[in-house]
C-alpha cells in the first residue's frame, strides 16, 4: 500500500487516480501514525513553500516523513514535495524546508520576456544510468507549473534537467528516494510510464 500524504495542498486525487491506472493502491492520509507505518511514501503538493512547510510541522508530518527517509524505504515527491526536501525555501520570505537534501529552493532568474510561471511541457534529460527514465534516452515531454527551482548543493542529487532560460533541475535521486519537479500524474503516457518504472523498481 503506498501513503499519499495530505497537508492541505495539492492535486492529490490526480496522483491518486494516476497511481490506480498503473495498479497501485494507494491511500491518502493526513494521519502522522499512518505515515510513520508506511512502507511507500507519496509527498504531492502544489503552492507556497512556506505555507507547506508549516502544515506538514503543525499536523506532526515532519518526523514521520524524516524516519521514512533515513530508513531509506521508497519515497517519491511531486512537484512541491521535491522542493521541501531542501534545507530552505525563499517565496515570500525565508523558510526552514526539511533539510534532507542540501540546497536551497528560488524563484527562476530568467532572460527578459520570459515569463513566470514557467507552465507547461518541456523536454527533460535524464542523467546516464539513473535507471527511472523507462526507455533509457532523453527527449520524453513533462509537465511543468512552477515558479521557484530547487538548486541542490550537491550535484550528485541531481537525477534530470530541463531548459527554461538555462538548465534548471527537473528531478533529485538519492538511493531510495525519487522526487520531481514536474508533474507525472499530469504527463500522459511519459508520465504513467515514469511512476510504473518508479514502483516496480523500488
Amino acid at each position: 500500500m503506498v501513503t499519499i500524504i495530505d497537508y492541505g495542498s495539492g492535486n492529490l486525487r490526480s496522483v491518486q487516480k494516476a497511481l490506480e491506472r498503473i495498479g497501485v493502491e494507494a491511500r491518502i492520509t493526513d494521519d502522522p501514525n499512518v505515515v510513520a507505518e508506511s512502507d511507500r511514501l507519496v509527498l504531492p503538493g502544489v503552492g507556497a513553500f512556506g505555507d507547506a512547510i508549516r502544515a506538514i510541522r503543525s499536523r506532526g508530518l515532519a518526523e514521520p516523513i524524516l524516519a521514512h527517509v533515513r530508513a531509506d524505504k521508497p519515497f517519491l515527491g511531486i512537484c512541491m514535495g521535491l522542493q521541501l526536501l531542501f534545507e530552505s525555501g525563499s517565496e515570500g520570505g525565508h523558510h526552514e524546508g526539511l533539510g534532507i537534501l542540501p540546497g536551497d529552493v528560488t524563484r527562476f532568474e530568467l532572460p527578459q520576456g520570459m515569463k513566470i510561471p514557467h507552465m507547461g511541457w518541456n523536454q527533460v534529460a535524464w542523467r546516464k544510468g539513473d535507471g527511472m527514465h523507462p526507455a533509457g534516452n532523453d527527449g520524453d515531454h513533462f509537465y511543468f507549473v512552477h515558479s521557484y527551482v530547487a538548486r541542490p548543493r550537491d550535484p550528485a542529487v541531481i537525477a534530470a534537467t530541463s531548459d527554461y532560460g538555462g538548465d534548471f533541475c527537473a528531478a533529485v535521486a538519492r538511493g531510495r528516494l525519487f522526487a520531481t519537479q514536474f508533474h507525472p500524474e499530469k504527463s500522459q503516457a511519459a508520465g504513467m510510464e515514469l511512476l510504473r518504472t518508479f514502483f516496480n523498481q523500488r
